[in-house]
């Protein structure tokens, strides 16, 4: 099956956005929008795999929301959506939580950087959080997706899941007429600089919005 070239991504609403989220992801937004079908979506979802304020959590994604809109990007042209407002995310996350191996998820390098020493204490939606990123991907079936390079393995984690859902439900994929693929391998886009743009405050971490100082 062919699939159309559609691009999807997404940013969190936690923190300020910084710079890094500037150079590294909304620029390279705004460029991708004259060559391809876009879907950009604020991933609330996402959020709450470490607590949030419910208070502060919807006026932070309306400021992502218009930051996508002052940086460039056109809604009359792309979509920019609120995940939590598509029930399809979650829905396809759990499907994904049954297709994808306890192993798989061992491998991703960025839990461990972010659940430190205290793992146990950690939601299993961090845990499991590659798998809603594969789904957030797949239940568009985008075929590309700007991704910085520490995201490079939970985007090859999305493709090995993609490749097992086909495998496994071949039959019924070509039972109801979708040739022989329900869903696509998607592809990476990396482009130009600022890739991973590192903290100001300490060069040896990648800058993030939970930064403990906003500067």
């Amino acid at each position: 099956m062919a699939f159309k070239e559609r691009v999807f991504s997404g940013v969190q609403p936690t923190g300020n956005l910084h710079l890094g989220n500037y150079l590294g992801a909304i620029v390279k937004f705004v460029a991708l929008q004259d060559t391809y079908d876009c879907i950009y979506c604020v991933v609330d979802l996402h959020a709450i795999t470490v607590w949030q304020d419910p208070a502060e959590l919807p006026r932070a994604t309306r400021e992502v929301t218009a930051a996508f809109l002052a940086c460039g990007i056109d809604p009359k042209k792309q979509i920019i959506f609120n995940q939590s407002q598509v029930a399809e995310h979650a829905e396809l996350a759990w499907v994904f939580n049954c297709v994808a191996r306890l192993g798989w998820l061992n491998r991703m390098t960025q839990f461990k950087e972010k659940a430190g020493k205290d793992r146990e204490n950690v939601s299993v939606g961090l845990y499991a959080y590659p798998n809603l990123m594969a789904a957030d991907i797949l239940v568009y079936r985008a075929t590309h997706v700007p991704v910085g390079e520490d995201q490079k393995q939970h985007l090859e984690l999305a493709r090995d899941i993609a490749q097992k859902f086909n495998v496994d439900f071949a039959s019924s994929i070509h039972a109801h007429g979708f040739g022989e693929t329900f869903f696509p391998q998607p592809e990476p886009i990396i482009q130009g600089p600022a890739t991973r743009v590192m903290s100001l405050r300490d060069g040896s971490k990648k800058m993030s919005k939970s930064e403990p100082s906003d500067y």
